[in-house]
């Protein structure tokens, strides 16, 4: 299998297709950087802090997800401005995965930097409002949303499980949440995942080397292969939105060989949906 880019990630993740300028993004956490190509070539931004997630604002503006909150991402020339700050006093805690939900606010999960047990939580930024929406969560992952905007996934990769989370009209989270996959007992590893135009859960799984697709009521309906074993995360994007942009990691490979740590790019069986502006 073809990579779409040639720079080896440490932990690739985020990946996000920019609907506005029509180009695909990713982070490598560990070493602190955002990746991109465009018609020019291969694009890159070093930060002085890790970061591992982003939502579009407008066509040279993302808001970016690093280990000490949010900030404002200027793609013109890299420049960061601090929007609100998650975690900000606890040096042991990074972010991880996030997305944009159908409302316009964006969610974000936090972890140990060792994985430490439930030292991790999720949090909700909308129009300017910051809420810790689960705690007590170790490695969060899975973020992503129905296609009419009114049901939340996640999941604890460590616990094996992906939850859905009803949302009222402005996307704050209705009741309890409801479990929907035990990934655990089928030996997967739920990571990074976005709904398709289908609704259905596109979920990469670390270790299988592969995004599985899951209908609404769970059952297992398809996968697509990808050549790096600890595959991290999907992004729908093209021009028809059938593009499956993977992410993945070297991280946790013992001896990886060149096809670890690069993202994948896969035609999908249906298309995606255009990830959401967030609105400031």
């Amino acid at each position: 299998m073809i990579p779409f880019d040639t720079r080896i990630c440490e932990l690739g993740e985020g990946p996000i297709w920019h609907p506005a300028r029509e180009q695909f993004f990713w982070f490598d956490i560990l070493n602190r950087r955002l990746l991109s190509r465009d018609a020019d070539g291969a694009r890159e931004w070093h930060f002085d802090r890790m970061a591992s997630a982003a939502g579009w604002v407008d066509h040279d503006r993302l808001l970016i997800a690093t280990e000490t909150g949010l900030a404002m991402m200027d793609l013109r020339d890299g420049d960061l401005h601090e929007i609100a700050q998650i975690e900000s006093d606890n040096p042991q805690t990074r972010s991880n995965d996030g997305r944009a939900d159908r409302q316009g606010g964006f969610w974000i999960g936090t972890m140990g930097k060792q994985a430490e047990d439930g030292a991790g939580a999720i949090w909700r930024w909308y129009r300017g409002e910051l809420r810790r929406l689960v705690e007590n969560i170790t490695i969060p992952n899975a973020i992503c949303f129905s296609p009419d905007g009114r049901v939340a996934h996640y999941a604890d990769t460590r616990a094996g499980k992906v939850w859905r989370q009803a949302l009222d009209k402005d996307g704050w989270p209705q009741g309890a949440p409801a479990l929907y996959l035990d990934c655990a007992a089928m030996g997967l590893n739920p990571d990074g995942a976005v709904i398709d135009s289908h609704g259905a859960f596109c979920v990469a799984c670390w270790g299988a080397g592969a995004v599985i697709r899951f209908a609404a009521d769970g059952m297992r309906i398809d996968h697509y292969e990808v050549g790096g074993r600890h595959s991290s995360c999907p992004a729908f994007g093209g021009p028809d939105m059938r593009d499956l942009l993977v992410t993945t990691a070297q991280e946790g490979v013992k001896n990886p060989d060149a096809a670890q740590g690069l993202p994948y790019l896969v035609r999908a069986a249906v298309p995606g949906h255009p990830e959401p502006r967030v609105i400031l």
